[in-house]
């Protein structure tokens, strides 16, 4: 799996698969607690885009996965993943790129997309009206104090908020270091992104019964021309429906 050293020198690891079309690579950034693995691999979504001749990259955030671990807050945030994100790109030597997020991961595909111009396509999902009115993932679901809370905890039987329990469930099971994503929840973005500064064709996709993702419509109006798709399934659930892995590939 190959790595590179991003500019504050924390070691961000990737993995590619070839395809056989002349198309530009997708690029597959995932949410919070996951990683490359467990939100695009074991889903199928890489399948699905190779089996469309699709070149494929995914990149293990900053905190997760195989990449670089430090504790401190400084080093974390959306906006530096948007810049290891770059530093992908220009890493790939492409033209251009199409970029898919979920959840931490279309905060931070949406911030790229309005930085960089190599963005031919966007899809994100797991993310609803809170990236407009909140600047982010929803925090009026589960607050950084509850998430914090939750991943300090020694116990997790001690923990009394159901989705931060959910949560911290989900880092015991990947093996999560829950120190560096205690400090990337101490760093999530909370500031406007001028959505309207988006130019690349995009797609909004969310779970019906996903509530990080409520009222996508909303997303979807404050992004020009986005489209709009709603499937089955919860915030975990839904990136494993066939209809989220259909339209995705049909979109890109």
């Amino acid at each position: 799996m190959p790595s590179f050293q991003a500019g504050d020198g924390v070691e961000i690891y990737y993995q590619t698969w070839e395809g056989s079309s002349s198309q530009p690579p997708v690029v597959l950034h995932h949410g919070f607690i996951a990683n490359g693995l467990t939100n695009w691999v074991l889903t199928g979504v890489v399948d699905a885009l190779t089996g469309a001749g699709r070149r494929v990259v995914t990149i293990d955030a900053r905190g997760h996965g195989r990449s670089g671990k430090p504790h401190d807050p400084s080093f974390y945030g959306e906006v530096r993943m948007s810049d290891d994100l770059i530093m992908l790109f220009d890493l790939l030597g492409e033209p251009a790129v199409d970029l898919v997020g979920y959840s931490m991961g279309a905060v931070v595909a949406l911030i790229t997309a309005t930085r960089d111009t190599r963005i031919r396509r966007l899809a994100i999902g797991g993310v609803g009206a809170a990236v407009v009115e909140l600047g982010g993932v929803d925090t009026r679901v589960i607050g950084p104090d509850p998430l914090r809370e939750a991943l300090h905890a020694e116990d997790p039987a001690t923990i009394t908020n159901p989705a931060a329990a959910g949560f911290r469930a989900f880092i015991d099971a990947v093996g999560g270091d829950r120190a560096a994503l205690a400090a990337q929840a101490a760093r999530m973005h909370a500031d406007p992104i001028p959505l309207d500064a988006v130019t690349a064709p995009t797609l909004v996709l969310a779970g019906r019964d996903d509530v990080l993702a409520a009222r996508p419509e909303v997303l979807a109006k404050a992004i020009p021309g986005a489209q709009l798709t709603v499937t089955d399934g919860d915030h975990l659930g839904a990136v494993r429906e066939p209809a989220f892995t259909s339209a995705l590939v049909d979109f890109l």
